[in-house]
């Protein structure tokens, strides 16, 4: 084990964190506020912390999966704490579990809340919740080694820990210049939007706020009504830009690249399309009659499946008031999400492709027992570790879920509060129905519930087993051997 090249990697994120909270802290002097000198406080004891432990460079930078794995678990983890500290100790949000599962919420891209009324917090919190979005969505390690050159190939095992999807490839031969490009896309998109929502008269920090959220599919509103206020312009702007950040950031470089052909091939993102346009349209069908126009009730259905789609988690109706149908419609696509390599959440529709591909092997193999068949995608076949992954992926998926939905019971809520509030946080999404619907939080739960919530959303966003690799005996047990040989030597 690498343990100076952790020490290294945790004191640049935070160093880091430190310069991302420099925007809190103008926005404060902006609008005279003083909930500033907190965030400035609390970023200058992460400078210092990181530059302690980033004074010595180490002998090698070469690290493997279980480094990386460890390294990013650790550094969500120090993002998480380090960044619920100024809403703690301003008295925004005067407990320490609610503070830090705010925060978890915000940097895994969940949106789940506990605060009832958000409007009553500064401008100053209100933008470091939202930012916290931003930088979740792509990814703080990503951003790192984009600045940051270290050793070889070791760099993609710290990529593969943090992206989410069943495999991650370098676009261009150096992990460096691959992060590089996935920032610059993301910031273009990002900005892009920013001006479309100012073009729909949105007011300047409304939209700077929204466009992190859409852009991290985080889905923190700045208003108790989340997105509903706002015009059907400024809705449809949000849907549209939902869905795009949803897909697989591989297909905007074969455009930018002019590679058509491969972008148009993407296999994952017809499916991906193919979902929300059928889950809009059974929607529509079914809401129609509850709106007064047809435009009303199709903006209402677009937004809702753009938004637990790709776990975003806007809102602009009460759906937990949806028929029957239009919510398993909505629970179905939670679990599906979005694209691989994308910053939206849940399972993820290539992970489900090759599943239901899977199957379709099997069934073949029983008719024709001799036949030899591989699963194909994109016109490429699937290697068996990729599919072994995903098999061991959905059945760890399934055991969090269970355990989880377990664990939260005690509360003696009802099913589909406890089921739902598992889901959106295991899958990043947010709201979910019942009592923890659009126009619910989750301050209703108690401290170890929140504590399961917390660990459902790390472990979501991680994609489980860079989170799960913590909890291994034999990591520990490395540790400590490691440290007592260190102890003889001395």
């Amino acid at each position: 084990m690498n343990y100076s090249i952790l020490r290294y990697i945790l004191g640049y994120v935070l160093k880091i964190e430190a310069a991302f909270m420099l925007l809190p802290c103008v926005t404060s002097l902006i609008y005279h506020e003083e909930e500033g000198r907190y965030f400035f406080a609390v970023a200058c004891i992460c400078m210092l912390i990181g530059v302690l432990m980033t004074l010595h460079k180490p002998k090698s930078t070469t690290f493997y999966l279980k480094e990386g794995c460890l390294a990013t678990s650790l550094s969500w983890i120090l993002l998480s704490l380090f960044g619920a500290i100024p809403f703690w100790i301003s008295g925004e949000i005067p407990h320490w579990e609610d503070a830090l599962f705010e925060t978890i919420s915000g940097f895994t891209t969940t949106g789940a809340t506990v605060l009832g009324n958000v409007e009553a917090l500064s401008h100053t919190a209100l933008i470091w919740r939202s930012f916290t979005h931003w930088i979740g969505g792509m990814g703080v390690l990503v951003f790192l080694l984009a600045i940051l050159p270290l050793s070889g190939g070791s760099s993609i095992n710290l990529m593969r820990a943090e992206s989410p999807g069943p495999s991650v490839g370098k676009l261009v031969p150096k992990v460096r210049y691959t992060a590089m490009i996935l920032y610059t896309i993301y910031f273009g998109m990002t900005m892009i939007e920013f001006i479309f929502l100012l073009a729909g008269h949105m007011p300047l920090f409304d939209a700077l706020t929204t466009a992190f959220g859409t852009a991290g599919t985080g889905g923190f509103g700045i208003k108790n009504d989340s997105i509903m206020g706002y015009s059907p312009y400024i809705q449809w702007v949000v849907a549209i830009f939902m869905i795009l950040f949803g897909i697989n950031f591989n297909f905007y470089f074969y455009l930018l690249y002019r590679h058509f052909k491969k972008a148009v091939s993407m296999e994952e993102i017809h499916y991906y399309l193919a979902m929300i346009l059928i889950a809009i349209t059974i929607i529509f069908l079914n809401v129609r009659t509850m709106y007064p126009t047809g435009f009303e009730a199709m903006t209402h259905s677009v937004f809702q499946v753009a938004s637990l789609a790709t776990s975003t988690g806007f809102s602009t109706t009460d759906f937990d008031l949806w028929p029957q149908t239009s919510q398993t419609i909505l629970i179905i696509v939670m679990f599906v999400g979005a694209c691989a390599g994308s910053t939206g959440g849940g399972i993820k529709v290539s992970r489900i492709v090759i599943l239901f591909k899977t199957v379709l092997k099997e069934l073949n193999s029983y008719i024709h027992p001799k036949s030899v068949r591989k699963i194909n995608v994109e016109g490429k076949p699937v290697d068996h570790e990729v599919v072994r992954s995903i098999n061991v992926f959905f059945i760890t998926f399934i055991i969090i879920f269970t355990i989880s939905v377990f664990a939260i019971s005690f509360e003696d809520k009802d099913l589909v509060t406890n089921f739902t509030a598992v889901l959106t946080t295991i899958n990043n999404m947010g709201p979910g129905l019942a009592k923890v619907g659009p126009t619910q939080n989750f301050e209703q739960f108690n401290v170890f519930s929140k504590l399961v919530l917390m660990f459902d959303m790390l472990a979501g966003r991680l994609e489980l087993f860079p989170l799960l690799i913590l909890f291994h005996p034999a990591i520990w047990k490395e540790s400590i051997e490691s440290h007592r040989k260190k102890r003889a030597n001395k």
